[in-house]
């Protein structure tokens, strides 16, 4: 039969879900043998979002992606997981409180995409739970994040607040959704299409946070644009970047940096630094400056994992 294209939008393991995209007609597809076996280190050589030549429900290549998140495996292999591919956009879900937010987990996931050139932006979610309870910790969350040049919408699945905004800001757009477990990535995506069906889970109470209910990668089609479900993340390890490169994907340091005295300036201890005196003035958060600091300490490739 004729080779064609088609995009994947759900994979469960050595079954695939492919359409022709924009139409919205997903059929089941398996991988070719000598596909899978070509040379990669990613535990998935496809992943939701890529392009793909099939023939007979089989595909038979995967086509070159234009971007795509990554993150390495829990543990110390040298394997790593292609979470998708071919993004417009990533929207990072994340809530303060219930289960509790940890800076530096969302500042790898957010360095990732600045790596592989992915806008994000950040679902401040659940704000209904908190705001009237913290709302100087509201504000302080979006001091830290606008100040380092992300959109931060606030969002509740229960009163609806922010729903509209971002489901605006996914229209026409291919959207990954991700975070850690428990944040509720797939309330959102139910609450900008509700005619979809996502799995939702429950915190878990004995240890406040989220359990895992979306095992598979899948692709929704929502309105206007499509919307990827991913699993809730419990760690995030990056993939391949020399120390000396992790403040590039620093917005917020990128902007100041050729003022450093040193160049190259790792922003930790060199006088005449930029980076630092701007940490000092309140305009780098010393939040993320201690962040890009825990990243500096690990292991040169980053092989370890939150």
């Amino acid at each position: 039969m004729e080779e064609r294209i088609a995009t994947v939008v759900k994979n469960a393991g050595s079954h695939y879900l492919l359409s022709e995209l924009p139409a919205w007609e997903p059929f089941p597809a398996v991988l070719r043998g000598k596909v899978r076996l070509q040379k990669s280190s990613a535990t998935n050589p496809v992943a939701v979002g890529d392009q793909v030549k099939y023939s007979d429900g089989v595909i038979t290549e995967i086509l070159p992606r234009r971007n795509y998140v990554i993150r390495k495996s829990t543990n110390l292999s040298r394997q790593a997981h292609i979470i998708a591919a071919n993004l417009d956009q990533a929207v990072i879900a994340v809530s303060l409180y219930f289960p509790e937010i940890k800076l530096p987990f969302l500042d790898r996931i957010l360095l990732t995409c600045e790596v592989y050139k992915i806008p994000a932006l950040i679902a401040l979610n659940k704000v209904d739970l908190y705001r009237g309870e913290a709302p100087e910790a509201v504000d302080e969350f979006r001091r830290i994040y606008e100040g380092a040049g992300y959109k931060v919408i606030e969002t509740s699945c229960k009163t609806g607040e922010g729903i509209d905004e971002l489901r605006k800001a996914c229209s026409g757009k291919l959207s990954l959704f991700s975070g850690e477990s428990g944040v509720g990535k797939s309330s959102l995506i139910k609450a900008i299409d509700p005619s979809l069906a996502p799995k939702i889970g429950q915190i878990s109470l004995a240890h406040l946070q989220g359990k895992h209910t979306t095992s598979l990668y899948e692709m929704y089609k929502a309105a206007d644009g499509y919307l990827i479900d991913s699993p809730g993340l419990r760690g995030f390890g990056l993939v391949d970047l020399e120390k000396e490169e992790i403040a590039k994907y620093f917005p917020e340091m990128l902007r100041v940096a050729d003022e450093c005295r040193f160049v190259p300036c790792t922003h930790t201890h060199e006088p005449g630094c930029a980076v630092k005196a701007a940490v000092e003035a309140g305009t780098i958060s010393a939040e993320r400056y201690n962040s890009y600091l825990g990243m500096l300490e690990e292991d040169g490739k980053f092989r370890k994992s939150f």
